[in-house]
């Protein structure tokens, strides 16, 4: 869908390269040649939209700095599965990394080729180990031993070889904003210890469906700080070396993902730092890598726009109200997560206010910012929240009933159409009456305070 609404403003030397995302001129939040404001009234709130321009560059960013090794950019689908975002990198050269069918579908439907994809995840279900085994994965990151023994079973019976790498865990424990995001610790479900991943691998070594290929490991999200990915790069290629002098060589070393972004005024992960490291310790090594970016790519690429239904004062607090919920954007709920939340027109006059910018959703829980110092905006304000393309839209449900939003990507001078806004018949899609034949509304319901709809 291209855009037939309002074009494109003329903004010339003073729109900002694509480095930085979403910059403010003339007073108004933009993206490429567009308006937010714009965006908002013609496709509607809460509304998901992606600055592509902006994740090529922190693509190719990523790609120039390990450009002296043999990489595979599998990006992790789980960041943001959006089918033509998907595409985008599917272009400019990525892989993917996904932790489930459903991603393998997505990944496959983006163009992305099976021996671009690696398969994560502690729970591989036999339905998807067998999918993963027809479409010719390049490998399968395997996390226990009775996860292994079910893939050697599957291979055999379709008469395949099984490519597989051991995810190690390494005992590293990273800071992170949120204890759920370490995942390389000893008491985490995923990986499994070194002295048993080499078991494993002897295991696997005299497995004729099974083909040893690589190694993998995944400390953490969120990560600022290159030096728990040193020790863990460490750990694992003291476990190639030994497995190299018991006859056994691999292929590739999966490092991971979670590289960190900045959310509020945080350091960046510092990336060009971290490669020269990775390249120093594989130089001389015939050892391809295999990383996973994911927020890394897409974080800073979007915004979440919501328009403010309300504005509440009681108990001694203000309550900045919008139509944008946990529904739509999960991680201040779930996370603790900081997002910077803006005004989209800027309005100097407007006082400042502590408030709690808070959605519709029957839950106390159901917060975008607490106690956060902003201009106070008023009813039919659009607000935009930052860096809200990574488990973003991902993380998005129906809870209360509420259909999820519309994405859009811009593109320099145009805009189009990702997915489109839910409706009501999408919420009851797939399920079975009981009793008859569903009511149907005798007239349309508006989903979104705004005035148009995609």
């Amino acid at each position: 869908m291209r855009s037939s609404g309002p074009g494109p403003i003329e903004t010339g030397a003073e729109v900002a390269s694509s480095r930085h995302a979403f910059p403010r001129v003339e007073g108004e939040i933009r993206c490429g040649g567009f308006r937010l404001s714009e965006l908002a009234k013609r496709f509607g709130t809460p509304l998901y939209v992606y600055d592509v321009r902006h994740l090529e560059l922190r693509f190719r960013e990523f790609e120039e700095a390990f450009r002296p090794l043999d990489l595979l950019v599998a990006y992790s689908v789980k960041a943001n599965g959006n089918l033509a975002l998907l595409s985008r990198l599917h272009r400019l050269g990525s892989g993917a990394d996904i932790v489930s069918l459903g991603e393998l579908f997505r990944a496959r439907a983006a163009g992305i080729p099976a021996e671009r994809i690696v398969f994560a995840g502690v729970g591989k279900t036999r339905m998807e180990m067998v999918a993963a085994l027809q479409e010719g994965l390049y490998g399968l990151n395997v996390e226990s031993a009775g996860e292994l023994h079910l893939l050697d079973e599957v291979a055999r019976e379709l008469d395949v070889r099984a490519p597989v790498a051991i995810r190690v865990n390494p005992d590293v424990l990273p800071a992170t904003p949120h204890e759920y995001t370490r995942t390389g610790h000893a008491h985490s479900k995923f990986g499994v210890p070194i002295d048993e991943a080499l078991e494993l691998y002897r295991w696997a070594g005299t497995r004729s469906s099974l083909l040893v290929r690589g190694i993998d490991v995944h400390i953490g999200s969120q990560i600022v700080d290159p030096e728990p990915y040193s020790e863990a790069l460490s750990a694992v290629l003291a476990v190639v070396d030994r497995l190299q002098g018991e006859g056994i060589s691999l292929e590739y070393i999966d490092l991971g993902g979670g590289y960190g972004v900045k959310y509020d005024g945080e350091e960046e992960f510092p990336l060009k730092a971290f490669a020269e490291a990775v390249v120093a310790a594989l130089k001389g090594r015939k050892l391809r890598l295999v990383l996973e970016p994911g927020r890394y790519l897409v974080g800073e690429a979007g915004v979440m726009l919501t328009q403010v239904l309300y504005v509440k004062r009681s108990g001694g607090k203000v309550f900045v109200i919008s139509d944008g919920s946990m529904t739509e954007l999960l991680r201040p709920s779930h996370y603790g997560g900081y997002h910077l939340i803006e005004r989209v027109v800027e309005d100097e006059s407007a006082p400042m206010e502590l408030v709690d910018i808070v959605g519709p959703v029957c839950e106390s829980g159901d917060f975008l910012a607490r106690d956060r110092l902003i201009r106070l905006p008023q009813p039919g304000d659009f607000l935009a929240v930052r860096t809200a393309g990574a488990y973003g839209f991902t993380m998005a449900s129906n809870y209360n009933a509420r259909p999820r939003p519309a994405e859009v990507l811009v593109d320099g001078e145009e805009v189009v159409l990702g997915r489109h806004r839910e409706k009501l018949e999408d919420l009851i899609r797939g399920e079975v009456p009981q009793d008859g034949v569903p009511g149907s509304l005798t007239a349309p319901l508006g989903g979104t305070s705004s005035p148009k709809r995609d």
